[in-house]
């Protein structure tokens, strides 16, 4: 499956992306239709943990090293929205990665605007995000990750079934949870899975020209 090259070019990079949610707040809006107060909330709160793991967030030495050592092109492609509250959970880190190798192209997408993009990455179903797409220079999709870390996403789905927590109770204790975890248990998750993108890419034929 290839991705096109219009739609890398024409998706965001973090730094705009960044402004882009940092304006639609000061006009009390968000990205996407849905412009209730609850959503305006969330995506107030997804802003501050964004600056927040941009500020303090780590990454492992090892996910450091793997990154650095890609040779190859490769595009990570984020289907995200302002108001998604993983996504402000994870999003820096991806940054901070991508920030150690220019052979490494981070580009964003908003669910809403893309939904031929976003069907065919599903979770169970679901629109869930974000979703990290690894790429090859011509848009072949290597595989993806998301919409969070296995551990709580399958406490989640449990939850789903026997409702124990209220879902307002299982959001703040999921926030805990990223807080307490400081994207270790992301790191390693993806750690793997790009072990895996960087092999298919080296499999992959040289492009001619």
């Amino acid at each position: 499956m290839k991705l096109s090259a219009d739609l890398i070019d024409s998706a965001y990079s973090y730094a705009a992306y960044r402004k882009l949610i940092d304006q639609l707040l000061l006009e009390g809006k968000t990205t996407g239709a849905n412009q209730s107060e609850s959503m305006i909330s969330y995506a107030i709160l997804s802003q501050k943990r964004m600056q927040k793991w941009e500020k303090i967030g780590k990454l492992l030495p090892a996910l450091e090293a793997m990154v650095s050592r890609i040779d190859v092109p490769m595009t990570w492609l984020v289907i995200t929205e302002g108001w998604c509250g993983d996504a402000g959970q994870l999003l820096p880190f991806v940054h901070k990665m991508t920030q150690l190798n220019p052979q490494i192209n981070l580009r964003l997408i908003l669910r809403d605007e893309n939904p031929e993009v976003m069907n065919n990455f599903l979770t169970n179903g679901a629109r869930s995000i974000p979703i990290i797409i690894g790429l090859s220079a011509d848009g072949e999709v290597l595989g993806h990750w998301g919409p969070r870390p296995d551990l709580i996403q399958r406490e989640f789905l449990e939850n789903k079934q026997t409702q124990a927590k209220s879902g307002k109770e299982f959001t703040e204790y999921m926030h805990l949870w990223y807080a307490k975890d400081k994207g270790v248990t992301f790191q390693n998750e993806f750690l793997a899975i790009l072990d895996v993108w960087i092999q298919k890419l080296q499999s992959l034929p040289v492009q001619a020209g």
